[in-house]
């Protein structure tokens, strides 16, 4: 058996090779690529004679997917699969898996990474410091006590609720099943996003979430308000967003993700006022790279039993 690991997975690839080997036999080919490339073309070669292919964000459209004869499980070691033609997989008989969970501690720790640089100014206040100033009108704001609103409860979702709770604030929740979050209030999105201080963003990317919270949506929530995204950039309408920066409607963002990654060119959010941002690195600490060789070793060595664990197609 031939395994590809298309694109590096921040451990080193001997300790890659060690579990793919782990879980589906010593005797297996393990390729670790050391670098991305997004060609369709050269995505095919470096699947040529490969049953199994790991990636984590890398894209893989119909163009490669057409191009692999030999794949029978592709292995995303990422919890979304948006930027997998999944449809192709299916068609073709490719079962694809993801990695959900293994980024949980890592974005929900971020989220609290980029609010409490909103709320104590923590870019303005460095500067100010390196410069030798002091901290004249450089005040900042507590998170106790505050309405802290989640849009999707999932695993990152509810993490965030129950460390909103710990920090001391009331945590309202929404979520497309309805289903109830423990130490958190359900209440439909609208009234999340009208009686929120802090609005966090935790759902997947799809149609129905696509461009959900837009003009409309960011005409709802409370003067002063902070609104956060640690989702996918597509979730939020950008150009409105920055409008609700420049207007003073809302007080701040702290951006993870974008509508175009790395966010180049015409992305409207990096001239917005009050922002802080992050390269998408909501996901990337060692423990959670570490986690996630291990999901992908675990998905492989259940889809080599016939098992349906975490399928996707």
């Amino acid at each position: 058996m031939k395994i590809v690991v298309l694109e590096p997975l921040g451990i080193p690839a001997e300790r890659v090779r060690e579990i793919l080997r782990g879980a589906a036999g010593a005797e297996t080919e393990v390729v670790c690529y050391p670098d991305r490339v997004t060609e369709p073309e050269a995505l095919g070669a470096r699947c040529a004679g490969a049953e199994i292919a790991v990636l984590a964000n890398l894209p893989f459209p119909r163009a490669a997917i057409e191009r692999c004869d030999s794949l029978k499980l592709l292995c995303v070691a990422f919890t979304g699969v948006d930027h997998v033609d999944v449809d192709c997989c299916r068609e073709r008989g490719v079962a694809v898996c993801n990695c959900a969970g293994y980024a949980t501690t890592a974005v929900a720790e971020l989220t609290f990474g980029l609010l409490f640089s909103l709320l104590r100014r923590l870019p303005a206040v460095e500067e100010r410091c390196r410069d030798g100033g002091v901290r004249d009108g450089l005040i900042g704001r507590e998170l106790e006590g505050k309405t802290f609103g989640v849009v999707g409860s999932g695993a990152i979702g509810s993490r965030v609720c129950a460390l909103a709770g710990a920090f001391g604030c009331r945590v309202l929740a929404c979520n497309r099943s309805g289903r109830p979050v423990s130490g958190a209030e359900s209440v439909t999105l609208e009234e999340l996003l009208r009686e929120s201080d802090i609005v966090s963003l935790h759902t997947p990317l799809t149609p129905e979430t696509r461009g959900m919270i837009g003009r409309e949506q960011l005409a709802m929530m409370k003067p002063g308000a902070l609104l956060l995204n640690t989702a996918r950039g597509d979730v939020v309408d950008s150009a409105a967003l920055r409008e609700a920066l420049e207007s003073g409607h809302l007080a701040g963002a702290g951006v993870d993700v974008f509508h175009a990654e790395p966010p180049l060119g015409e992305e409207p959010l990096l001239g917005a006022p009050n922002c802080v941002f992050t390269p998408h690195i909501g996901f990337a600490t060692h423990e959670a790279f570490e986690k996630r060789a291990a999901l992908v070793g675990g998905n492989i060595a259940a889809f080599l039993r016939g098992e349906e664990r975490c399928r996707i197609c």
